[in-house]
């Protein structure tokens, strides 16, 4: 971050037109920190929508330029690394995922780290994640009794780790998720926080128990992988493909980039899902018309089979527009930030090296000339023939883009249709108060807690078996 103080403020080249504009509002020292901490969608809004797809603020100290709109986005998003760089910005995974993987590895090992999850994600392990996911919802259905009250958020992260957990990393990891790795693993998310962003090393008691945390992990995981080399296992999971892989040097991979590789990967198809599962479910019980919707498809896929495949799953398009929509209306991660190493040039305007490059799900989502009447939750924008998406491959960037877009979209898309399929063939919902605003104190954008509904058992016939 040493270049992330660069001065904006002072005269910007001017280019074929002009200054980058600057968002009006700003204080001395703190500049728009206050109206960012308050409500950062709303303010990123309004300075697109006033100044176009280019313009600049800062967050205290921090220097940002936001890029919104569709060409924008494809200028962001096919930028090499030594243009916009992500490791520059992410530095505060570091203490998370551990030294040598992802953000604090070589671009070339990194590749071939993303290269080592392929075979986790391909058709016929997601047939597999897919029995997973079903048989793991199912599971937790039927703990629920026949009526009662749920924190949403809670049992959405506790299911989405259990699922994550046992198609990411294998069985034993399952195994433990109630006894102790939850606790843990919480304490680890809890470590990606604006401060973490900013002093990743800040020897505060949040940071003191993410690195508890990620200890206790770390010994689970090495315990696990010296059983299965003193018994002589083979699992067919990650943490199996990890322990056997080699880099192109053709050395393997030690233990302790196996576990930082373990956590990424969990981190990847557990976090976001999580929030995205919640925010999924509360849309779905205030529209009537979308969850009619969706029962009638799956009524219709699962006539016949009365239980979940990955082909049913990939069948049912529309409880998928519903994923979309809650992405698009509320992304997980609400900012994507890349440093820029050496000075750009986007539409006659410089953009200069040391400053923060910035694209925003949250606030492109809702611009008006993308999406039409932006603030309305309305699944069928995606349905096929002309549906919103096909305007623009980044118009829907919750799931980033270009080549630090996420590999386990298509595993989060899954995992989300499985979880709600379940559970809305089985129960009917209520919330129990007001829609939720978001929290925007977290890095991981979910709901102001406490988020609480109510569930009662249907009385209806099922279309998946008891």
């Amino acid at each position: 971050m040493s270049g992330s103080t660069a001065q904006l403020d002072a005269p910007q080249p001017t280019g074929l037109n002009g200054a980058i504009p600057r968002l009006d509002g700003g204080l001395p020292l703190v500049g728009h920190l206050r109206r960012f901490q308050r409500d950062p969608i709303s303010m990123l809004v309004d300075g697109a929508m006033e100044h176009g797809d280019l313009f600049r603020f800062n967050v205290g100290p921090l220097k940002f330029v936001l890029f919104s709109g569709l060409e924008a986005h494809d200028f962001y998003f096919r930028a090499s690394d030594d243009e916009l760089n992500a490791k520059a910005c992410y530095q505060f995974t570091v203490p998370i995922f551990g030294r040598g993987v992802a953000y604090d590895a070589t671009p070339q090992i990194f590749a071939e780290q993303l290269k080592f999850l392929y075979p986790a994600l391909n058709r016929r392990a997601m047939e597999r994640f897919a029995r997973i996911m079903y048989d793991e919802s199912r599971v937790f259905a039927d703990s629920l009794g026949h009526e009662g009250e749920l924190d949403l958020p809670h049992e959405m992260n506790e299911l989405t780790v259990k699922i994550a957990s046992r198609c990411l990393i294998g069985q034993e990891v399952r195994d433990r998720v109630d006894t102790g790795f939850a606790g843990a693993y919480h304490e680890l998310q809890n470590g990606i926080n604006t401060i973490g962003f900013i002093f990743p090393k800040l020897p505060t008691p949040g940071h003191r128990r993410r690195d508890r945390a990620r200890n206790q992990i770390g010994d689970i995981f090495s315990e696990i992988m010296a059983s299965r080399r003193r018994n002589g296992s083979e699992e067919e999971d990650f943490m199996q493909t990890l322990m056997e892989a080699q880099y192109s040097d053709g050395r393997s991979v030690p233990d302790d980039e196996v576990i930082g590789l373990l956590i990424t990967s969990l981190f990847a198809g557990q976090h976001t899902s999580a929030v995205l599962a919640t925010w999924m479910g509360l849309e779905i019980f205030r529209s009537a018309e979308t969850l009619q919707q969706v029962r009638d498809e799956m009524r219709a896929v699962y006539v016949d089979s009365g239980t979940m495949s990955f082909e049913n799953l990939q069948q049912q398009s529309d409880m998928e527009n519903v994923v979309r929509e809650c992405e698009r209306l509320h992304p997980p991660l609400i900012i994507l930030i890349r440093k820029v190493l050496e000075p750009l040039v986007y539409k006659g305007k410089e953009i200069p090296a040391g400053s923060l490059a910035m694209v925003a799900p949250g606030a492109s989502h809702r611009l008006p000339h993308i999406f039409a009447d932006p603030n309305r939750f309305n699944p069928n924008r995606f349905a096929r023939p002309n549906s919103e998406l096909d305007q623009h491959h980044y118009a829907l960037i919750g799931f980033g883009g270009g080549k630090h877009a996420c590999m386990g979209k298509n595993f989060a898309i899954m995992q989300l249709k499985a979880i709600w399929s379940v559970l809305l063939d089985r129960f009917e919902f209520e919330p129990l108060s007001s829609f939720p605003s978001p929290n925007y104190g977290s890095w991981v954008t979910g709901p102001t807690l406490p988020v609480r509904i109510k569930y009662r058992r249907r009385t209806q016939p099922t279309v998946f078996e008891s």
